[in-house]
């Protein structure tokens, strides 16, 4: 049994750590830990109209437990309009309670109930924790993609967002000590060790994978396109982007520029592209389905990104794999993400933006070589490989 799960080493390349990755590998990993049934919590399901990498993360990772034959299910906050419940890709999902009332609802579910043998739990720690380590007793982990700091600021400024910082850096971090956390990126990891002050050895990343139907189809715009996607709220900073586009179309002035994304910002910024007078190049489609998306991924020139954080930057290596490249600020998850200079090119500040991208969007040889190097960068992301290391910590987990 002790071989079979895989202590990662720090030092391991992802290549060495992640070897032939699939079902049966999965499936034997949780048989040998007996794991037969994994529970899920997370705040929004991936239907949710403001899901994001947070939500498709969780479902690459559940549709492959699942597939593997491990009987998986995922408690969210409701959707208006949607059902309580629903099954995708082989795991159930269960929505129940508001949007912030999905915290103790599933906290006083968790302390009324019990772990029965076989069980595990994976926690998703979105800003607000679930404190599953005070209430479920089995295997579990916490994923966790980034520390969200002066975030709580920008979304709930006041006491609402004092309150979020506290709870996150002060009141969660000791609860959570003893927990394996699996986050997305080098740079994540060293944040929450060095702000959450939580041990080193217990923090394990794995890096987000691509599905194989993002990939190159040669159909470019015939016009200098942009392209930028994400919620929209503040943290993305969308505004300061169409500002600095603004700037790049003074010199590229048959640049078009599609920010996909659906969020309670684009009142805001709707009235920002009216007064700089963008209505005729830049459009604000919200929600687009994942053909919508490779689409527009196959035919921009560039992705952008103007983020100020970041557990990874998947919109980005989604792209890549898509043949390409990205301009982004240079931060904690965006710097894993991206190969600086080979899959795309990372700025220290935000005026740097535009130059950035018209530097990509004038220069065809400086273009190719991004579009080629991300291409080759994208390779090797597997989500195959982020189930299998989640997996894993489960199941060392299990072991106590």
């Amino acid at each position: 049994m002790a071989d079979t799960v895989h202590e990662p080493n720090a030092n391991e390349s992802a290549d060495e750590r992640f070897v032939t990755p699939g079902p049966a590998r999965l499936a034997e990993t949780a048989e040998a830990a007996g794991i037969s049934r994994i529970h899920m919590i997370a705040w929004r399901d991936l239907d949710d109209p403001e899901a994001g990498g947070s939500e498709l993360h969780a479902h690459e990772i559940a549709s492959r437990w699942a597939d593997a034959g491990i009987e998986v299910s995922m408690r969210t906050s409701g959707i208006a309009g949607q059902g309580p419940t629903a099954q995708r890709s082989g795991y159930a999902v269960e929505r129940r309670s508001g949007r912030y009332g999905v915290f103790p609802s599933v906290i006083s579910s968790g302390l009324r109930g019990r772990a029965a043998p076989g069980d595990a739990l994976v926690e998703i720690w979105n800003g607000m924790p679930f404190f599953s380590p005070l209430w479920f007793s089995g295997p579990r982990i916490t994923v966790l993609h980034h520390v969200h700091d002066e975030m709580w600021q920008m979304v709930l400024p006041g006491l609402l967002g004092k309150v979020g910082d506290t709870i996150e850096r002060r009141v969660a971090p000791p609860i959570y000590r003893r927990e394996r956390i699996v986050t997305l990126s080098e740079s994540s990891r060293e944040e929450i060790v060095e702000r959450l002050r939580l041990a080193a050895e217990r923090v394990v990343v794995a890096p987000p994978g691509i599905a194989p139907k993002f990939r190159p189809s040669g159909a470019r715009s015939d016009r200098p396109l942009v392209v930028a996607v994400g919620r929209l709220v503040p943290v993305k900073r969308f505004d300061v982007l169409i500002k600095e586009l603004a700037q790049v179309r003074r010199e590229v002035p048959d640049l078009e520029a599609i920010i996909i994304g659906e969020g309670y910002e684009r009142p805001a910024l709707e009235s920002l592209r009216r007064s700089l007078g963008a209505e005729s190049w830049l459009s604000l489609p919200g929600f687009v389905d994942e053909s919508g998306l490779i689409d527009a991924y196959q035919r921009a020139w560039v992705v952008a990104s103007a983020s100020l954080r970041e557990g990874w930057g998947m919109t980005l290596t989604e792209a890549a794999a898509c043949g390409t490249p990205c301009v982004a600020t240079n931060i904690a998850g965006h710097r894993d993400a991206v190969s600086n200079q080979q899959s795309g090119i990372l700025v220290d500040d935000l005026s740097s933006l535009s130059t950035g991208l018209v530097d990509v969007l004038t220069d065809p040889t400086l273009r190719a070589d991004l579009q080629a190097g991300a291409q080759r960068w994208s390779e090797r992301f597997s989500w195959d490989a982020t189930a299998q290391t989640a997996l894993e910590q489960l199941a060392l987990s299990a072991r106590r």
